[in-house]
């Protein structure tokens, strides 16, 4: 099982404030950082390394998110079976997915409290939907009938 980084997150609120980050901690904005940044900040969602490669190198796409995530810019998710999911580290969200067709939807951080006040009391947990999303139907399914694993 991989775990979330708890490295602080970075609050950059562009791809530009994102390669000022990356440059202030010392690092080289080399043209591969550039595209992953600029591509997450563009993006309306969460995207896998192969989505942000596009037809560049998928493993140099792992190497240079990893680094990122390390610095706190980047966090990823896994959303059901699927390979991660990235976004900026400064878009704190939690997710819901669907167990039946794999659609996902952020969750507000502040719409859990109920449910991480439940495990808190129940487990002593401060739980986090932001790596691992909460699993159930999404509508459609129910309403097709899909069941419950």
């Amino acid at each position: 099982m991989t775990v979330p980084h708890l490295t602080p997150a970075v609050e950059a609120s562009s791809a530009a404030a994102a390669f000022a980050a990356l440059r202030a901690q010392g690092l080289r904005l080399s043209t591969a950082r550039r595209l992953l940044l600029k591509a997450l900040f563009d993006a309306d969602r969460p995207m896998s390394a192969d989505e942000l490669a596009g037809e560049g190198d998928v493993a140099s796409a792992y190497r240079n998110l990893e680094v990122l995530e390390g610095l706190g810019l980047v966090r990823h998710a896994h959303h059901g079976h699927g390979p991660g999911l990235y976004r900026p580290a400064g878009r704190p969200l939690e997710y819901v997915v669907c167990e039946g067709c794999g659609a996902a939807a952020a969750l507000p951080p502040e719409a859990a409290g109920a449910i991480r006040a439940t495990v808190l009391d129940a487990a002593g947990y401060r739980a986090r939907f932001t790596h691992f999303p909460l699993a159930g139907l999404c509508p459609d399914c129910e309403e097709d009938g899909h069941a419950h694993p």
